[in-house]
């Protein structure tokens, strides 16, 4: 048994203890049934996962609208209907002391236009591709709605025996998108100011919190910046997070960048940043001066060391990892037990620029793997990446 820092069990503000600093980032999962319905395929995932020894595993994207999503298959917790699936759910993955947090979000302008011909976001500023609809700006009545459908998804995973919820605030979708100025043009109470731009995040909070009580915890993943000319930077960032703080949240996870500008797969990193591992570690140090609220760094953690000294320096307190439970299911436990100390996963190179340069094929592959997972098999670390080109194009792999 290692006496890494990341084997330490650690108590939220709300008084629940978490057994180590180990946390599976969200990630989407596509494979639960077309209703929403939580699926025996995710029953066995969560259910692998779980027994892999990580603190907390955070669900992908669960939707709070049926008519808006951010790929099919999805999970949805629009009301009660799925509760017994969602307890199944709990029940299969918590087994071993591992805490499951649904993650509830709403794609807004970021739902591809075979799921919604007619999305909404918080101002009409469209994606910059055809893959997307025009977006309309949400009336004040539907934003009031879904504040409540925020706090109705969160209600759903504590009656469900789930140990947490999370905000999706990160990666573009509606909450960023109410953030940055590039998306939210609004003039009234929920846009201009930081403050109005923060407005719908913050009464997020408040109905999840009204609803759940003071001792179920809640979290929120949240940008360290957009990356994009205009649009929400470090600074309100750094902002934001101070009035979460105050407000009570639990745990913050800091990502960063958009589906536009994806800093959180790597892409964008100068390699000295992927070396060191921890992608948003600078921002982290400066949230950490700031505030009291336990914090979760996610993006580019591949080693035992890495993670060691990241929560050794006290600037975070759980480390976040995505891509590598794709394709090493029982990480946390390898990792605290000192059977392996670094978990790299494949770079995925075709060798053809047009296609590596977008990292199309990257999101697919890791989903493949869930998928695997869900029919109760191991993942494949050598899964053929032209496969999944192939797959998800309906083109044959071009010839180089």
């Amino acid at each position: 048994m290692s006496d890494h820092q990341f084997s330490k069990s650690y108590t939220l503000p709300c008084g629940v203890q978490v057994k180590n600093r180990i946390a599976k980032s969200a990630l989407s999962e596509g494979i639960a049934e077309p209703e929403g319905r939580p699926s025996e395929a995710l029953f066995n995932l969560y259910e692998r996962w779980g027994q892999g020894g990580a603190g907390i595993l955070f669900t992908g994207n669960v939707m709070v609208d049926k008519d808006h999503l951010v790929n099919a298959n999805v999970m949805i917790a629009e009301d009660e209907s799925f509760l017994d699936h969602y307890k199944t759910l709990a029940d299969r993955t918590q087994k071993d002391g591992t805490h499951l947090w649904m993650q509830i979000n709403h794609p807004g302008r970021q739902s591809p236009i075979y799921l919604d011909k007619a999305p909404v976001s918080a101002s009409d500023v469209g994606m910059p591709s055809r893959m997307y609809a025009q977006p309309r700006p949400l009336e004040e009545s539907e934003i009031e709605d879904l504040i409540e459908r925020y706090g109705t998804a969160a209600l759903v995973a504590k009656k469900s025996g789930m140990k947490g919820a999370q905000i999706h605030g990160a990666h573009g979708y509606l909450v960023s998108q109410f953030l940055s100025p590039l998306t939210n043009k609004r003039t009234d109470k929920w846009g201009g100011s930081l403050e109005n731009r923060a407005r719908f995040v913050l009464e997020i909070y408040k109905s999840m919190r009204s609803k759940v009580g003071s001792e179920f915890p809640l979290g929120i993943k949240i940008n360290s910046a957009d990356f994009q000319r205009g649009a929400f930077t470090e600074e309100e960032s750094m902002e934001v997070i101070q009035m979460l703080d105050e407000a009570g949240m639990d745990l913050i996870e800091v990502s960063g960048g958009t589906y536009e500008r994806a800093a959180m797969v790597g892409t964008m990193q100068k390699e000295s940043t992927k070396m060191r591992e921890a992608y948003f570690m600078d921002f982290i140090v400066k949230v950490r001066a700031l505030i009291k609220t336990p914090l979760m760094l996610t993006g580019g953690f591949r080693s035992a060391q890495a993670m060691n000294e990241a929560l050794a320096s006290g600037s975070l307190d759980f480390v976040g990892m995505g891509r590598p439970f794709c394709v090493f299911p029982n990480v946390a436990n390898d990792l605290i037990s000192g059977a392996q100390d670094a978990f790299h996963v494949p770079d995925l190179i075709t060798g053809v620029d047009k296609i590596d340069m977008t990292g199309m094929l990257q999101t697919p592959w890791h989903m493949f793997q869930l998928a695997r997972m869900g029919k109760g098999l191991d993942p494949d670390p050598d899964m053929d990446v032209w496969m999944v080109y192939e797959k998800i194009t309906g083109k044959k792999r071009p010839v180089v």
